[in-house]
């Protein structure tokens, strides 16, 4: 699949039921988000965008910003379209709104998780620290990583 066949757009209401059942496949054992937690997030003003292939969601990304600073909270693509540079293009999607605002950029991520801290490297992260057992209830350590602001 060429990145071009896939549509960025923001995040809808009416992807939240999508949204969670995507959590309950790829993160069964971390406390998958429910429906109500995507609501959530939309109705605070966060910026949301989903990736959608044919008009089917198949990924989504979430950026939390304030004054200060920006936050991933998360970035998911389902299995079938995982390696297709969907979270990459997800990524840049959440890159270009924090740089628009000169903000830098923080996030956590598994620390076995090694296409994503990859793609995040790339991306200008850098290693930060790391959480131990932060993710519940599996117990898996993160990594903390952050991106300087982009103010050009």
């Amino acid at each position: 699949m060429s990145p071009r066949t896939v549509t960025i757009a923001p995040l809808r209401h009416e992807d939240a039921a999508l949204c969670a059942r995507i959590e309950q496949e790829l993160f069964p054992g971390d406390d998958p988000w429910s429906e109500n937690a995507f609501r959530s997030e939309l109705d605070n003003g966060n910026f949301y965008v989903g990736a959608y292939f044919d008009g089917t969601l198949i990924g989504y990304a979430g950026l939390g910003l304030t004054d200060f600073e920006a936050s991933v909270h998360t970035i998911a693509v389902v299995a079938d379209h995982q390696g297709d540079g969907v979270g990459k293009t997800l990524l840049r999607a959440l890159l270009a709104k924090a740089d628009e605002a000169g903000l830098p950029v923080f996030l956590e991520v598994r620390t076995d998780n090694a296409p994503a801290i990859g793609l995040y490297l790339a991306h200008g992260f850098e290693h930060l620290g790391l959480r131990r057992r932060y993710y519940q209830p599996s117990g898996a350590d993160a990594y903390t990583m952050g991106r300087p602001a982009n103010r050009d």
